[in-house]
C-alpha cells in the first residue's frame, strides 16, 4: 500500500498522534508529548509530519528549533541553529516496511527548506536496530553519551533502567549523508573492519541460555578503528534477565564514555551471524583527532551548498 507523508495540522490528527505514541511505546499518559505542546511546535518553527496508509495515521515524526553549545560550520553564521528531532515512530505492524525511512528523508526535506543543516536526536545505543538505521542506513554520526538523560521512563521499552543516550549528528547538508541517501548503505563486514586495522575492543561470550556476557574490561588500543560489540537483541536480554541488562548498560557506558573522550567517533554498525553461531551486533568507531577549535565532526567539514546536496 502506499504510504502519504504529509504534515499533522488538524485537532483530529493529532489525538491520532497521541493514541499512537501509546501503542508504539506502551507509554503512561506522563510520558506521551500532549497534543498542546504538539501543536505549539509545530505552528512554531517545528516539524510534526504522519504516515499514512488509505487514511490511518501509522507513523509520525516530530521535532522543533534548537540551539547548540558545540560551533562548527554546520550552523548558519553565527546563530547555532539546528533542528532537534525528538520523536519517530512507526506502528507495530507497518515496521520493516521503509515508512520510517520515508518519515526522516521528509523531515530532512522540510528542515532543509527551514535553511538549516544539521538535525539531531537521542536513541538508545544498546538497541542494534535502531543503532543500524540511525549510523548505518540515514548516515548519522556520534561522539556525544549521555548519561539518564530522560531519568526514569516507565513504557515498557525503558523500564526498569537509566535512559542513556547516544545524540547523533545528521548532517543532512554533507556529502556523506546526500550519497548514502542517494546510493544506499553498503554493508561492510566485521572482518572487512578487521583487515583495516579495526580491533574488537569488548568480545563478549554467550551463556548455555544463548545470552551475550560483556567482558569485565575492555582494550583501548591505539589503532585508527574500533569495534564495539551490543548485544543484538537488547529486549530480549532484558526480558529474560533484567541484571544482565544493567550489566551491559553500565559497561558500555563506561567504554563509549573512554572512546569519546579519546576522539572517536561512531561511523557505522555491522550485524553478522556466523554459520551455527548467534546474531550479534557491533558498532565501527574511528579516531577524529578532533580539538576544541574544530567542527566537533569530521562531517562537518564537508558541507555542500543545500541545492547541491541531493
Amino acid at each position: 500500500m502506499e504510504i502519504e507523508i504529509r504534515p499533522l495540522r488538524t485537532l483530529e490528527e493529532i489525538e491520532a498522534c497521541i493514541e499512537l505514541q501509546r501503542r508504539i511505546w506502551g507509554s503512561e499518559d506522563l510520558d506521551v508529548v500532549p497534543a498542546h505542546v504538539l501543536i505549539t511546535a509545530a505552528h512554531n518553527g517545528g516539524v510534526l509530519l504522519g504516515a499514512f496508509a488509505g487514511g490511518q495515521l501509522v507513523g509520525f515524526v516530530f521535532g522543533f528549533l534548537g540551539t547548540d553549545e558545540r560551533r562548527g560550520r554546520e550552523a548558519p553564521a553565527a546563530v547555532k541553529l539546528k533542528h532537534c528531532s525528538h520523536q519517530l515512530g512507526v506502528l507495530p505492524e507497518w515496521q520493516d516496511k521503509g515508512v520510517g525511512y520515508q518519515l526522516k528523508l521528509a523531515q530532512r526535506e522540510a528542515v532543509r527548506n527551514q535553511g538549516l543543516r544539521l538535525i539531531t536526536w537521542t536513541y538508545d545505543p544498546l538497541e542494534s536496530r535502531n543503532a543500524y538505521f540511525n549510523i548505518a542506513k540515514l548516515g548519522a554520526v556520534c561522539n556525544t553519551y549521555l548519561r539518564n538523560v530522560y531519568g526514569e521512563l516507565h513504557d515498557a521499552l525503558n523500564r526498569g533502567l537509566p535512559t542513556d543516550r547516544f545524540q547523533v549528528d545528521w548532517y543532512i547538508a554533507s556529502r556523506r549523508v546526500a550519497t548514502r541517501l542517494r546510493q544506499g548503505h553498503y554493508a561492510l563486514s566485521r572482518a572487512l573492519f578487521e583487515q583495516a586495522g579495526a580491533v574488537l575492543v569488548n568480545p563478549c561470550r554467550f551463556d548455555d541460555r544463548g545470552l551475550p556476557i560483556p567482558p569485565e574490561t575492555f582494550q583501548t588500543p591505539d589503532v585508527a578503528f574500533w569495534l564495539v560489540e551490543i548485544p543484538h537483541r537488547f529486549q530480549e536480554v532484558k526480558r529474560q534477565d533484567p541484571g544482565l541488562a544493567r550489566a551491559w548498560r553500565f559497561h558500555t557506558r563506561e567504554l563509549f564514555e573512554t572512546a569519546f573522550a579519546l576522539g572517536y567517533l561512531a561511523v557505522d554498525f555491522v550485524r553478522e551471524q556466523e554459520p551455527g553461531g548467534p546474531p550479534r551486533s557491533f558498532y565501527a568507531l574511528v579516531r577524529a583527532h578532533l580539538t576544541g577549535t574544530e567542527p566537533w565532526s569530521i562531517f562537518a567539514r564537508d558541507l555542500v551548498d543545500l541545492r547541491d546536496a541531493e
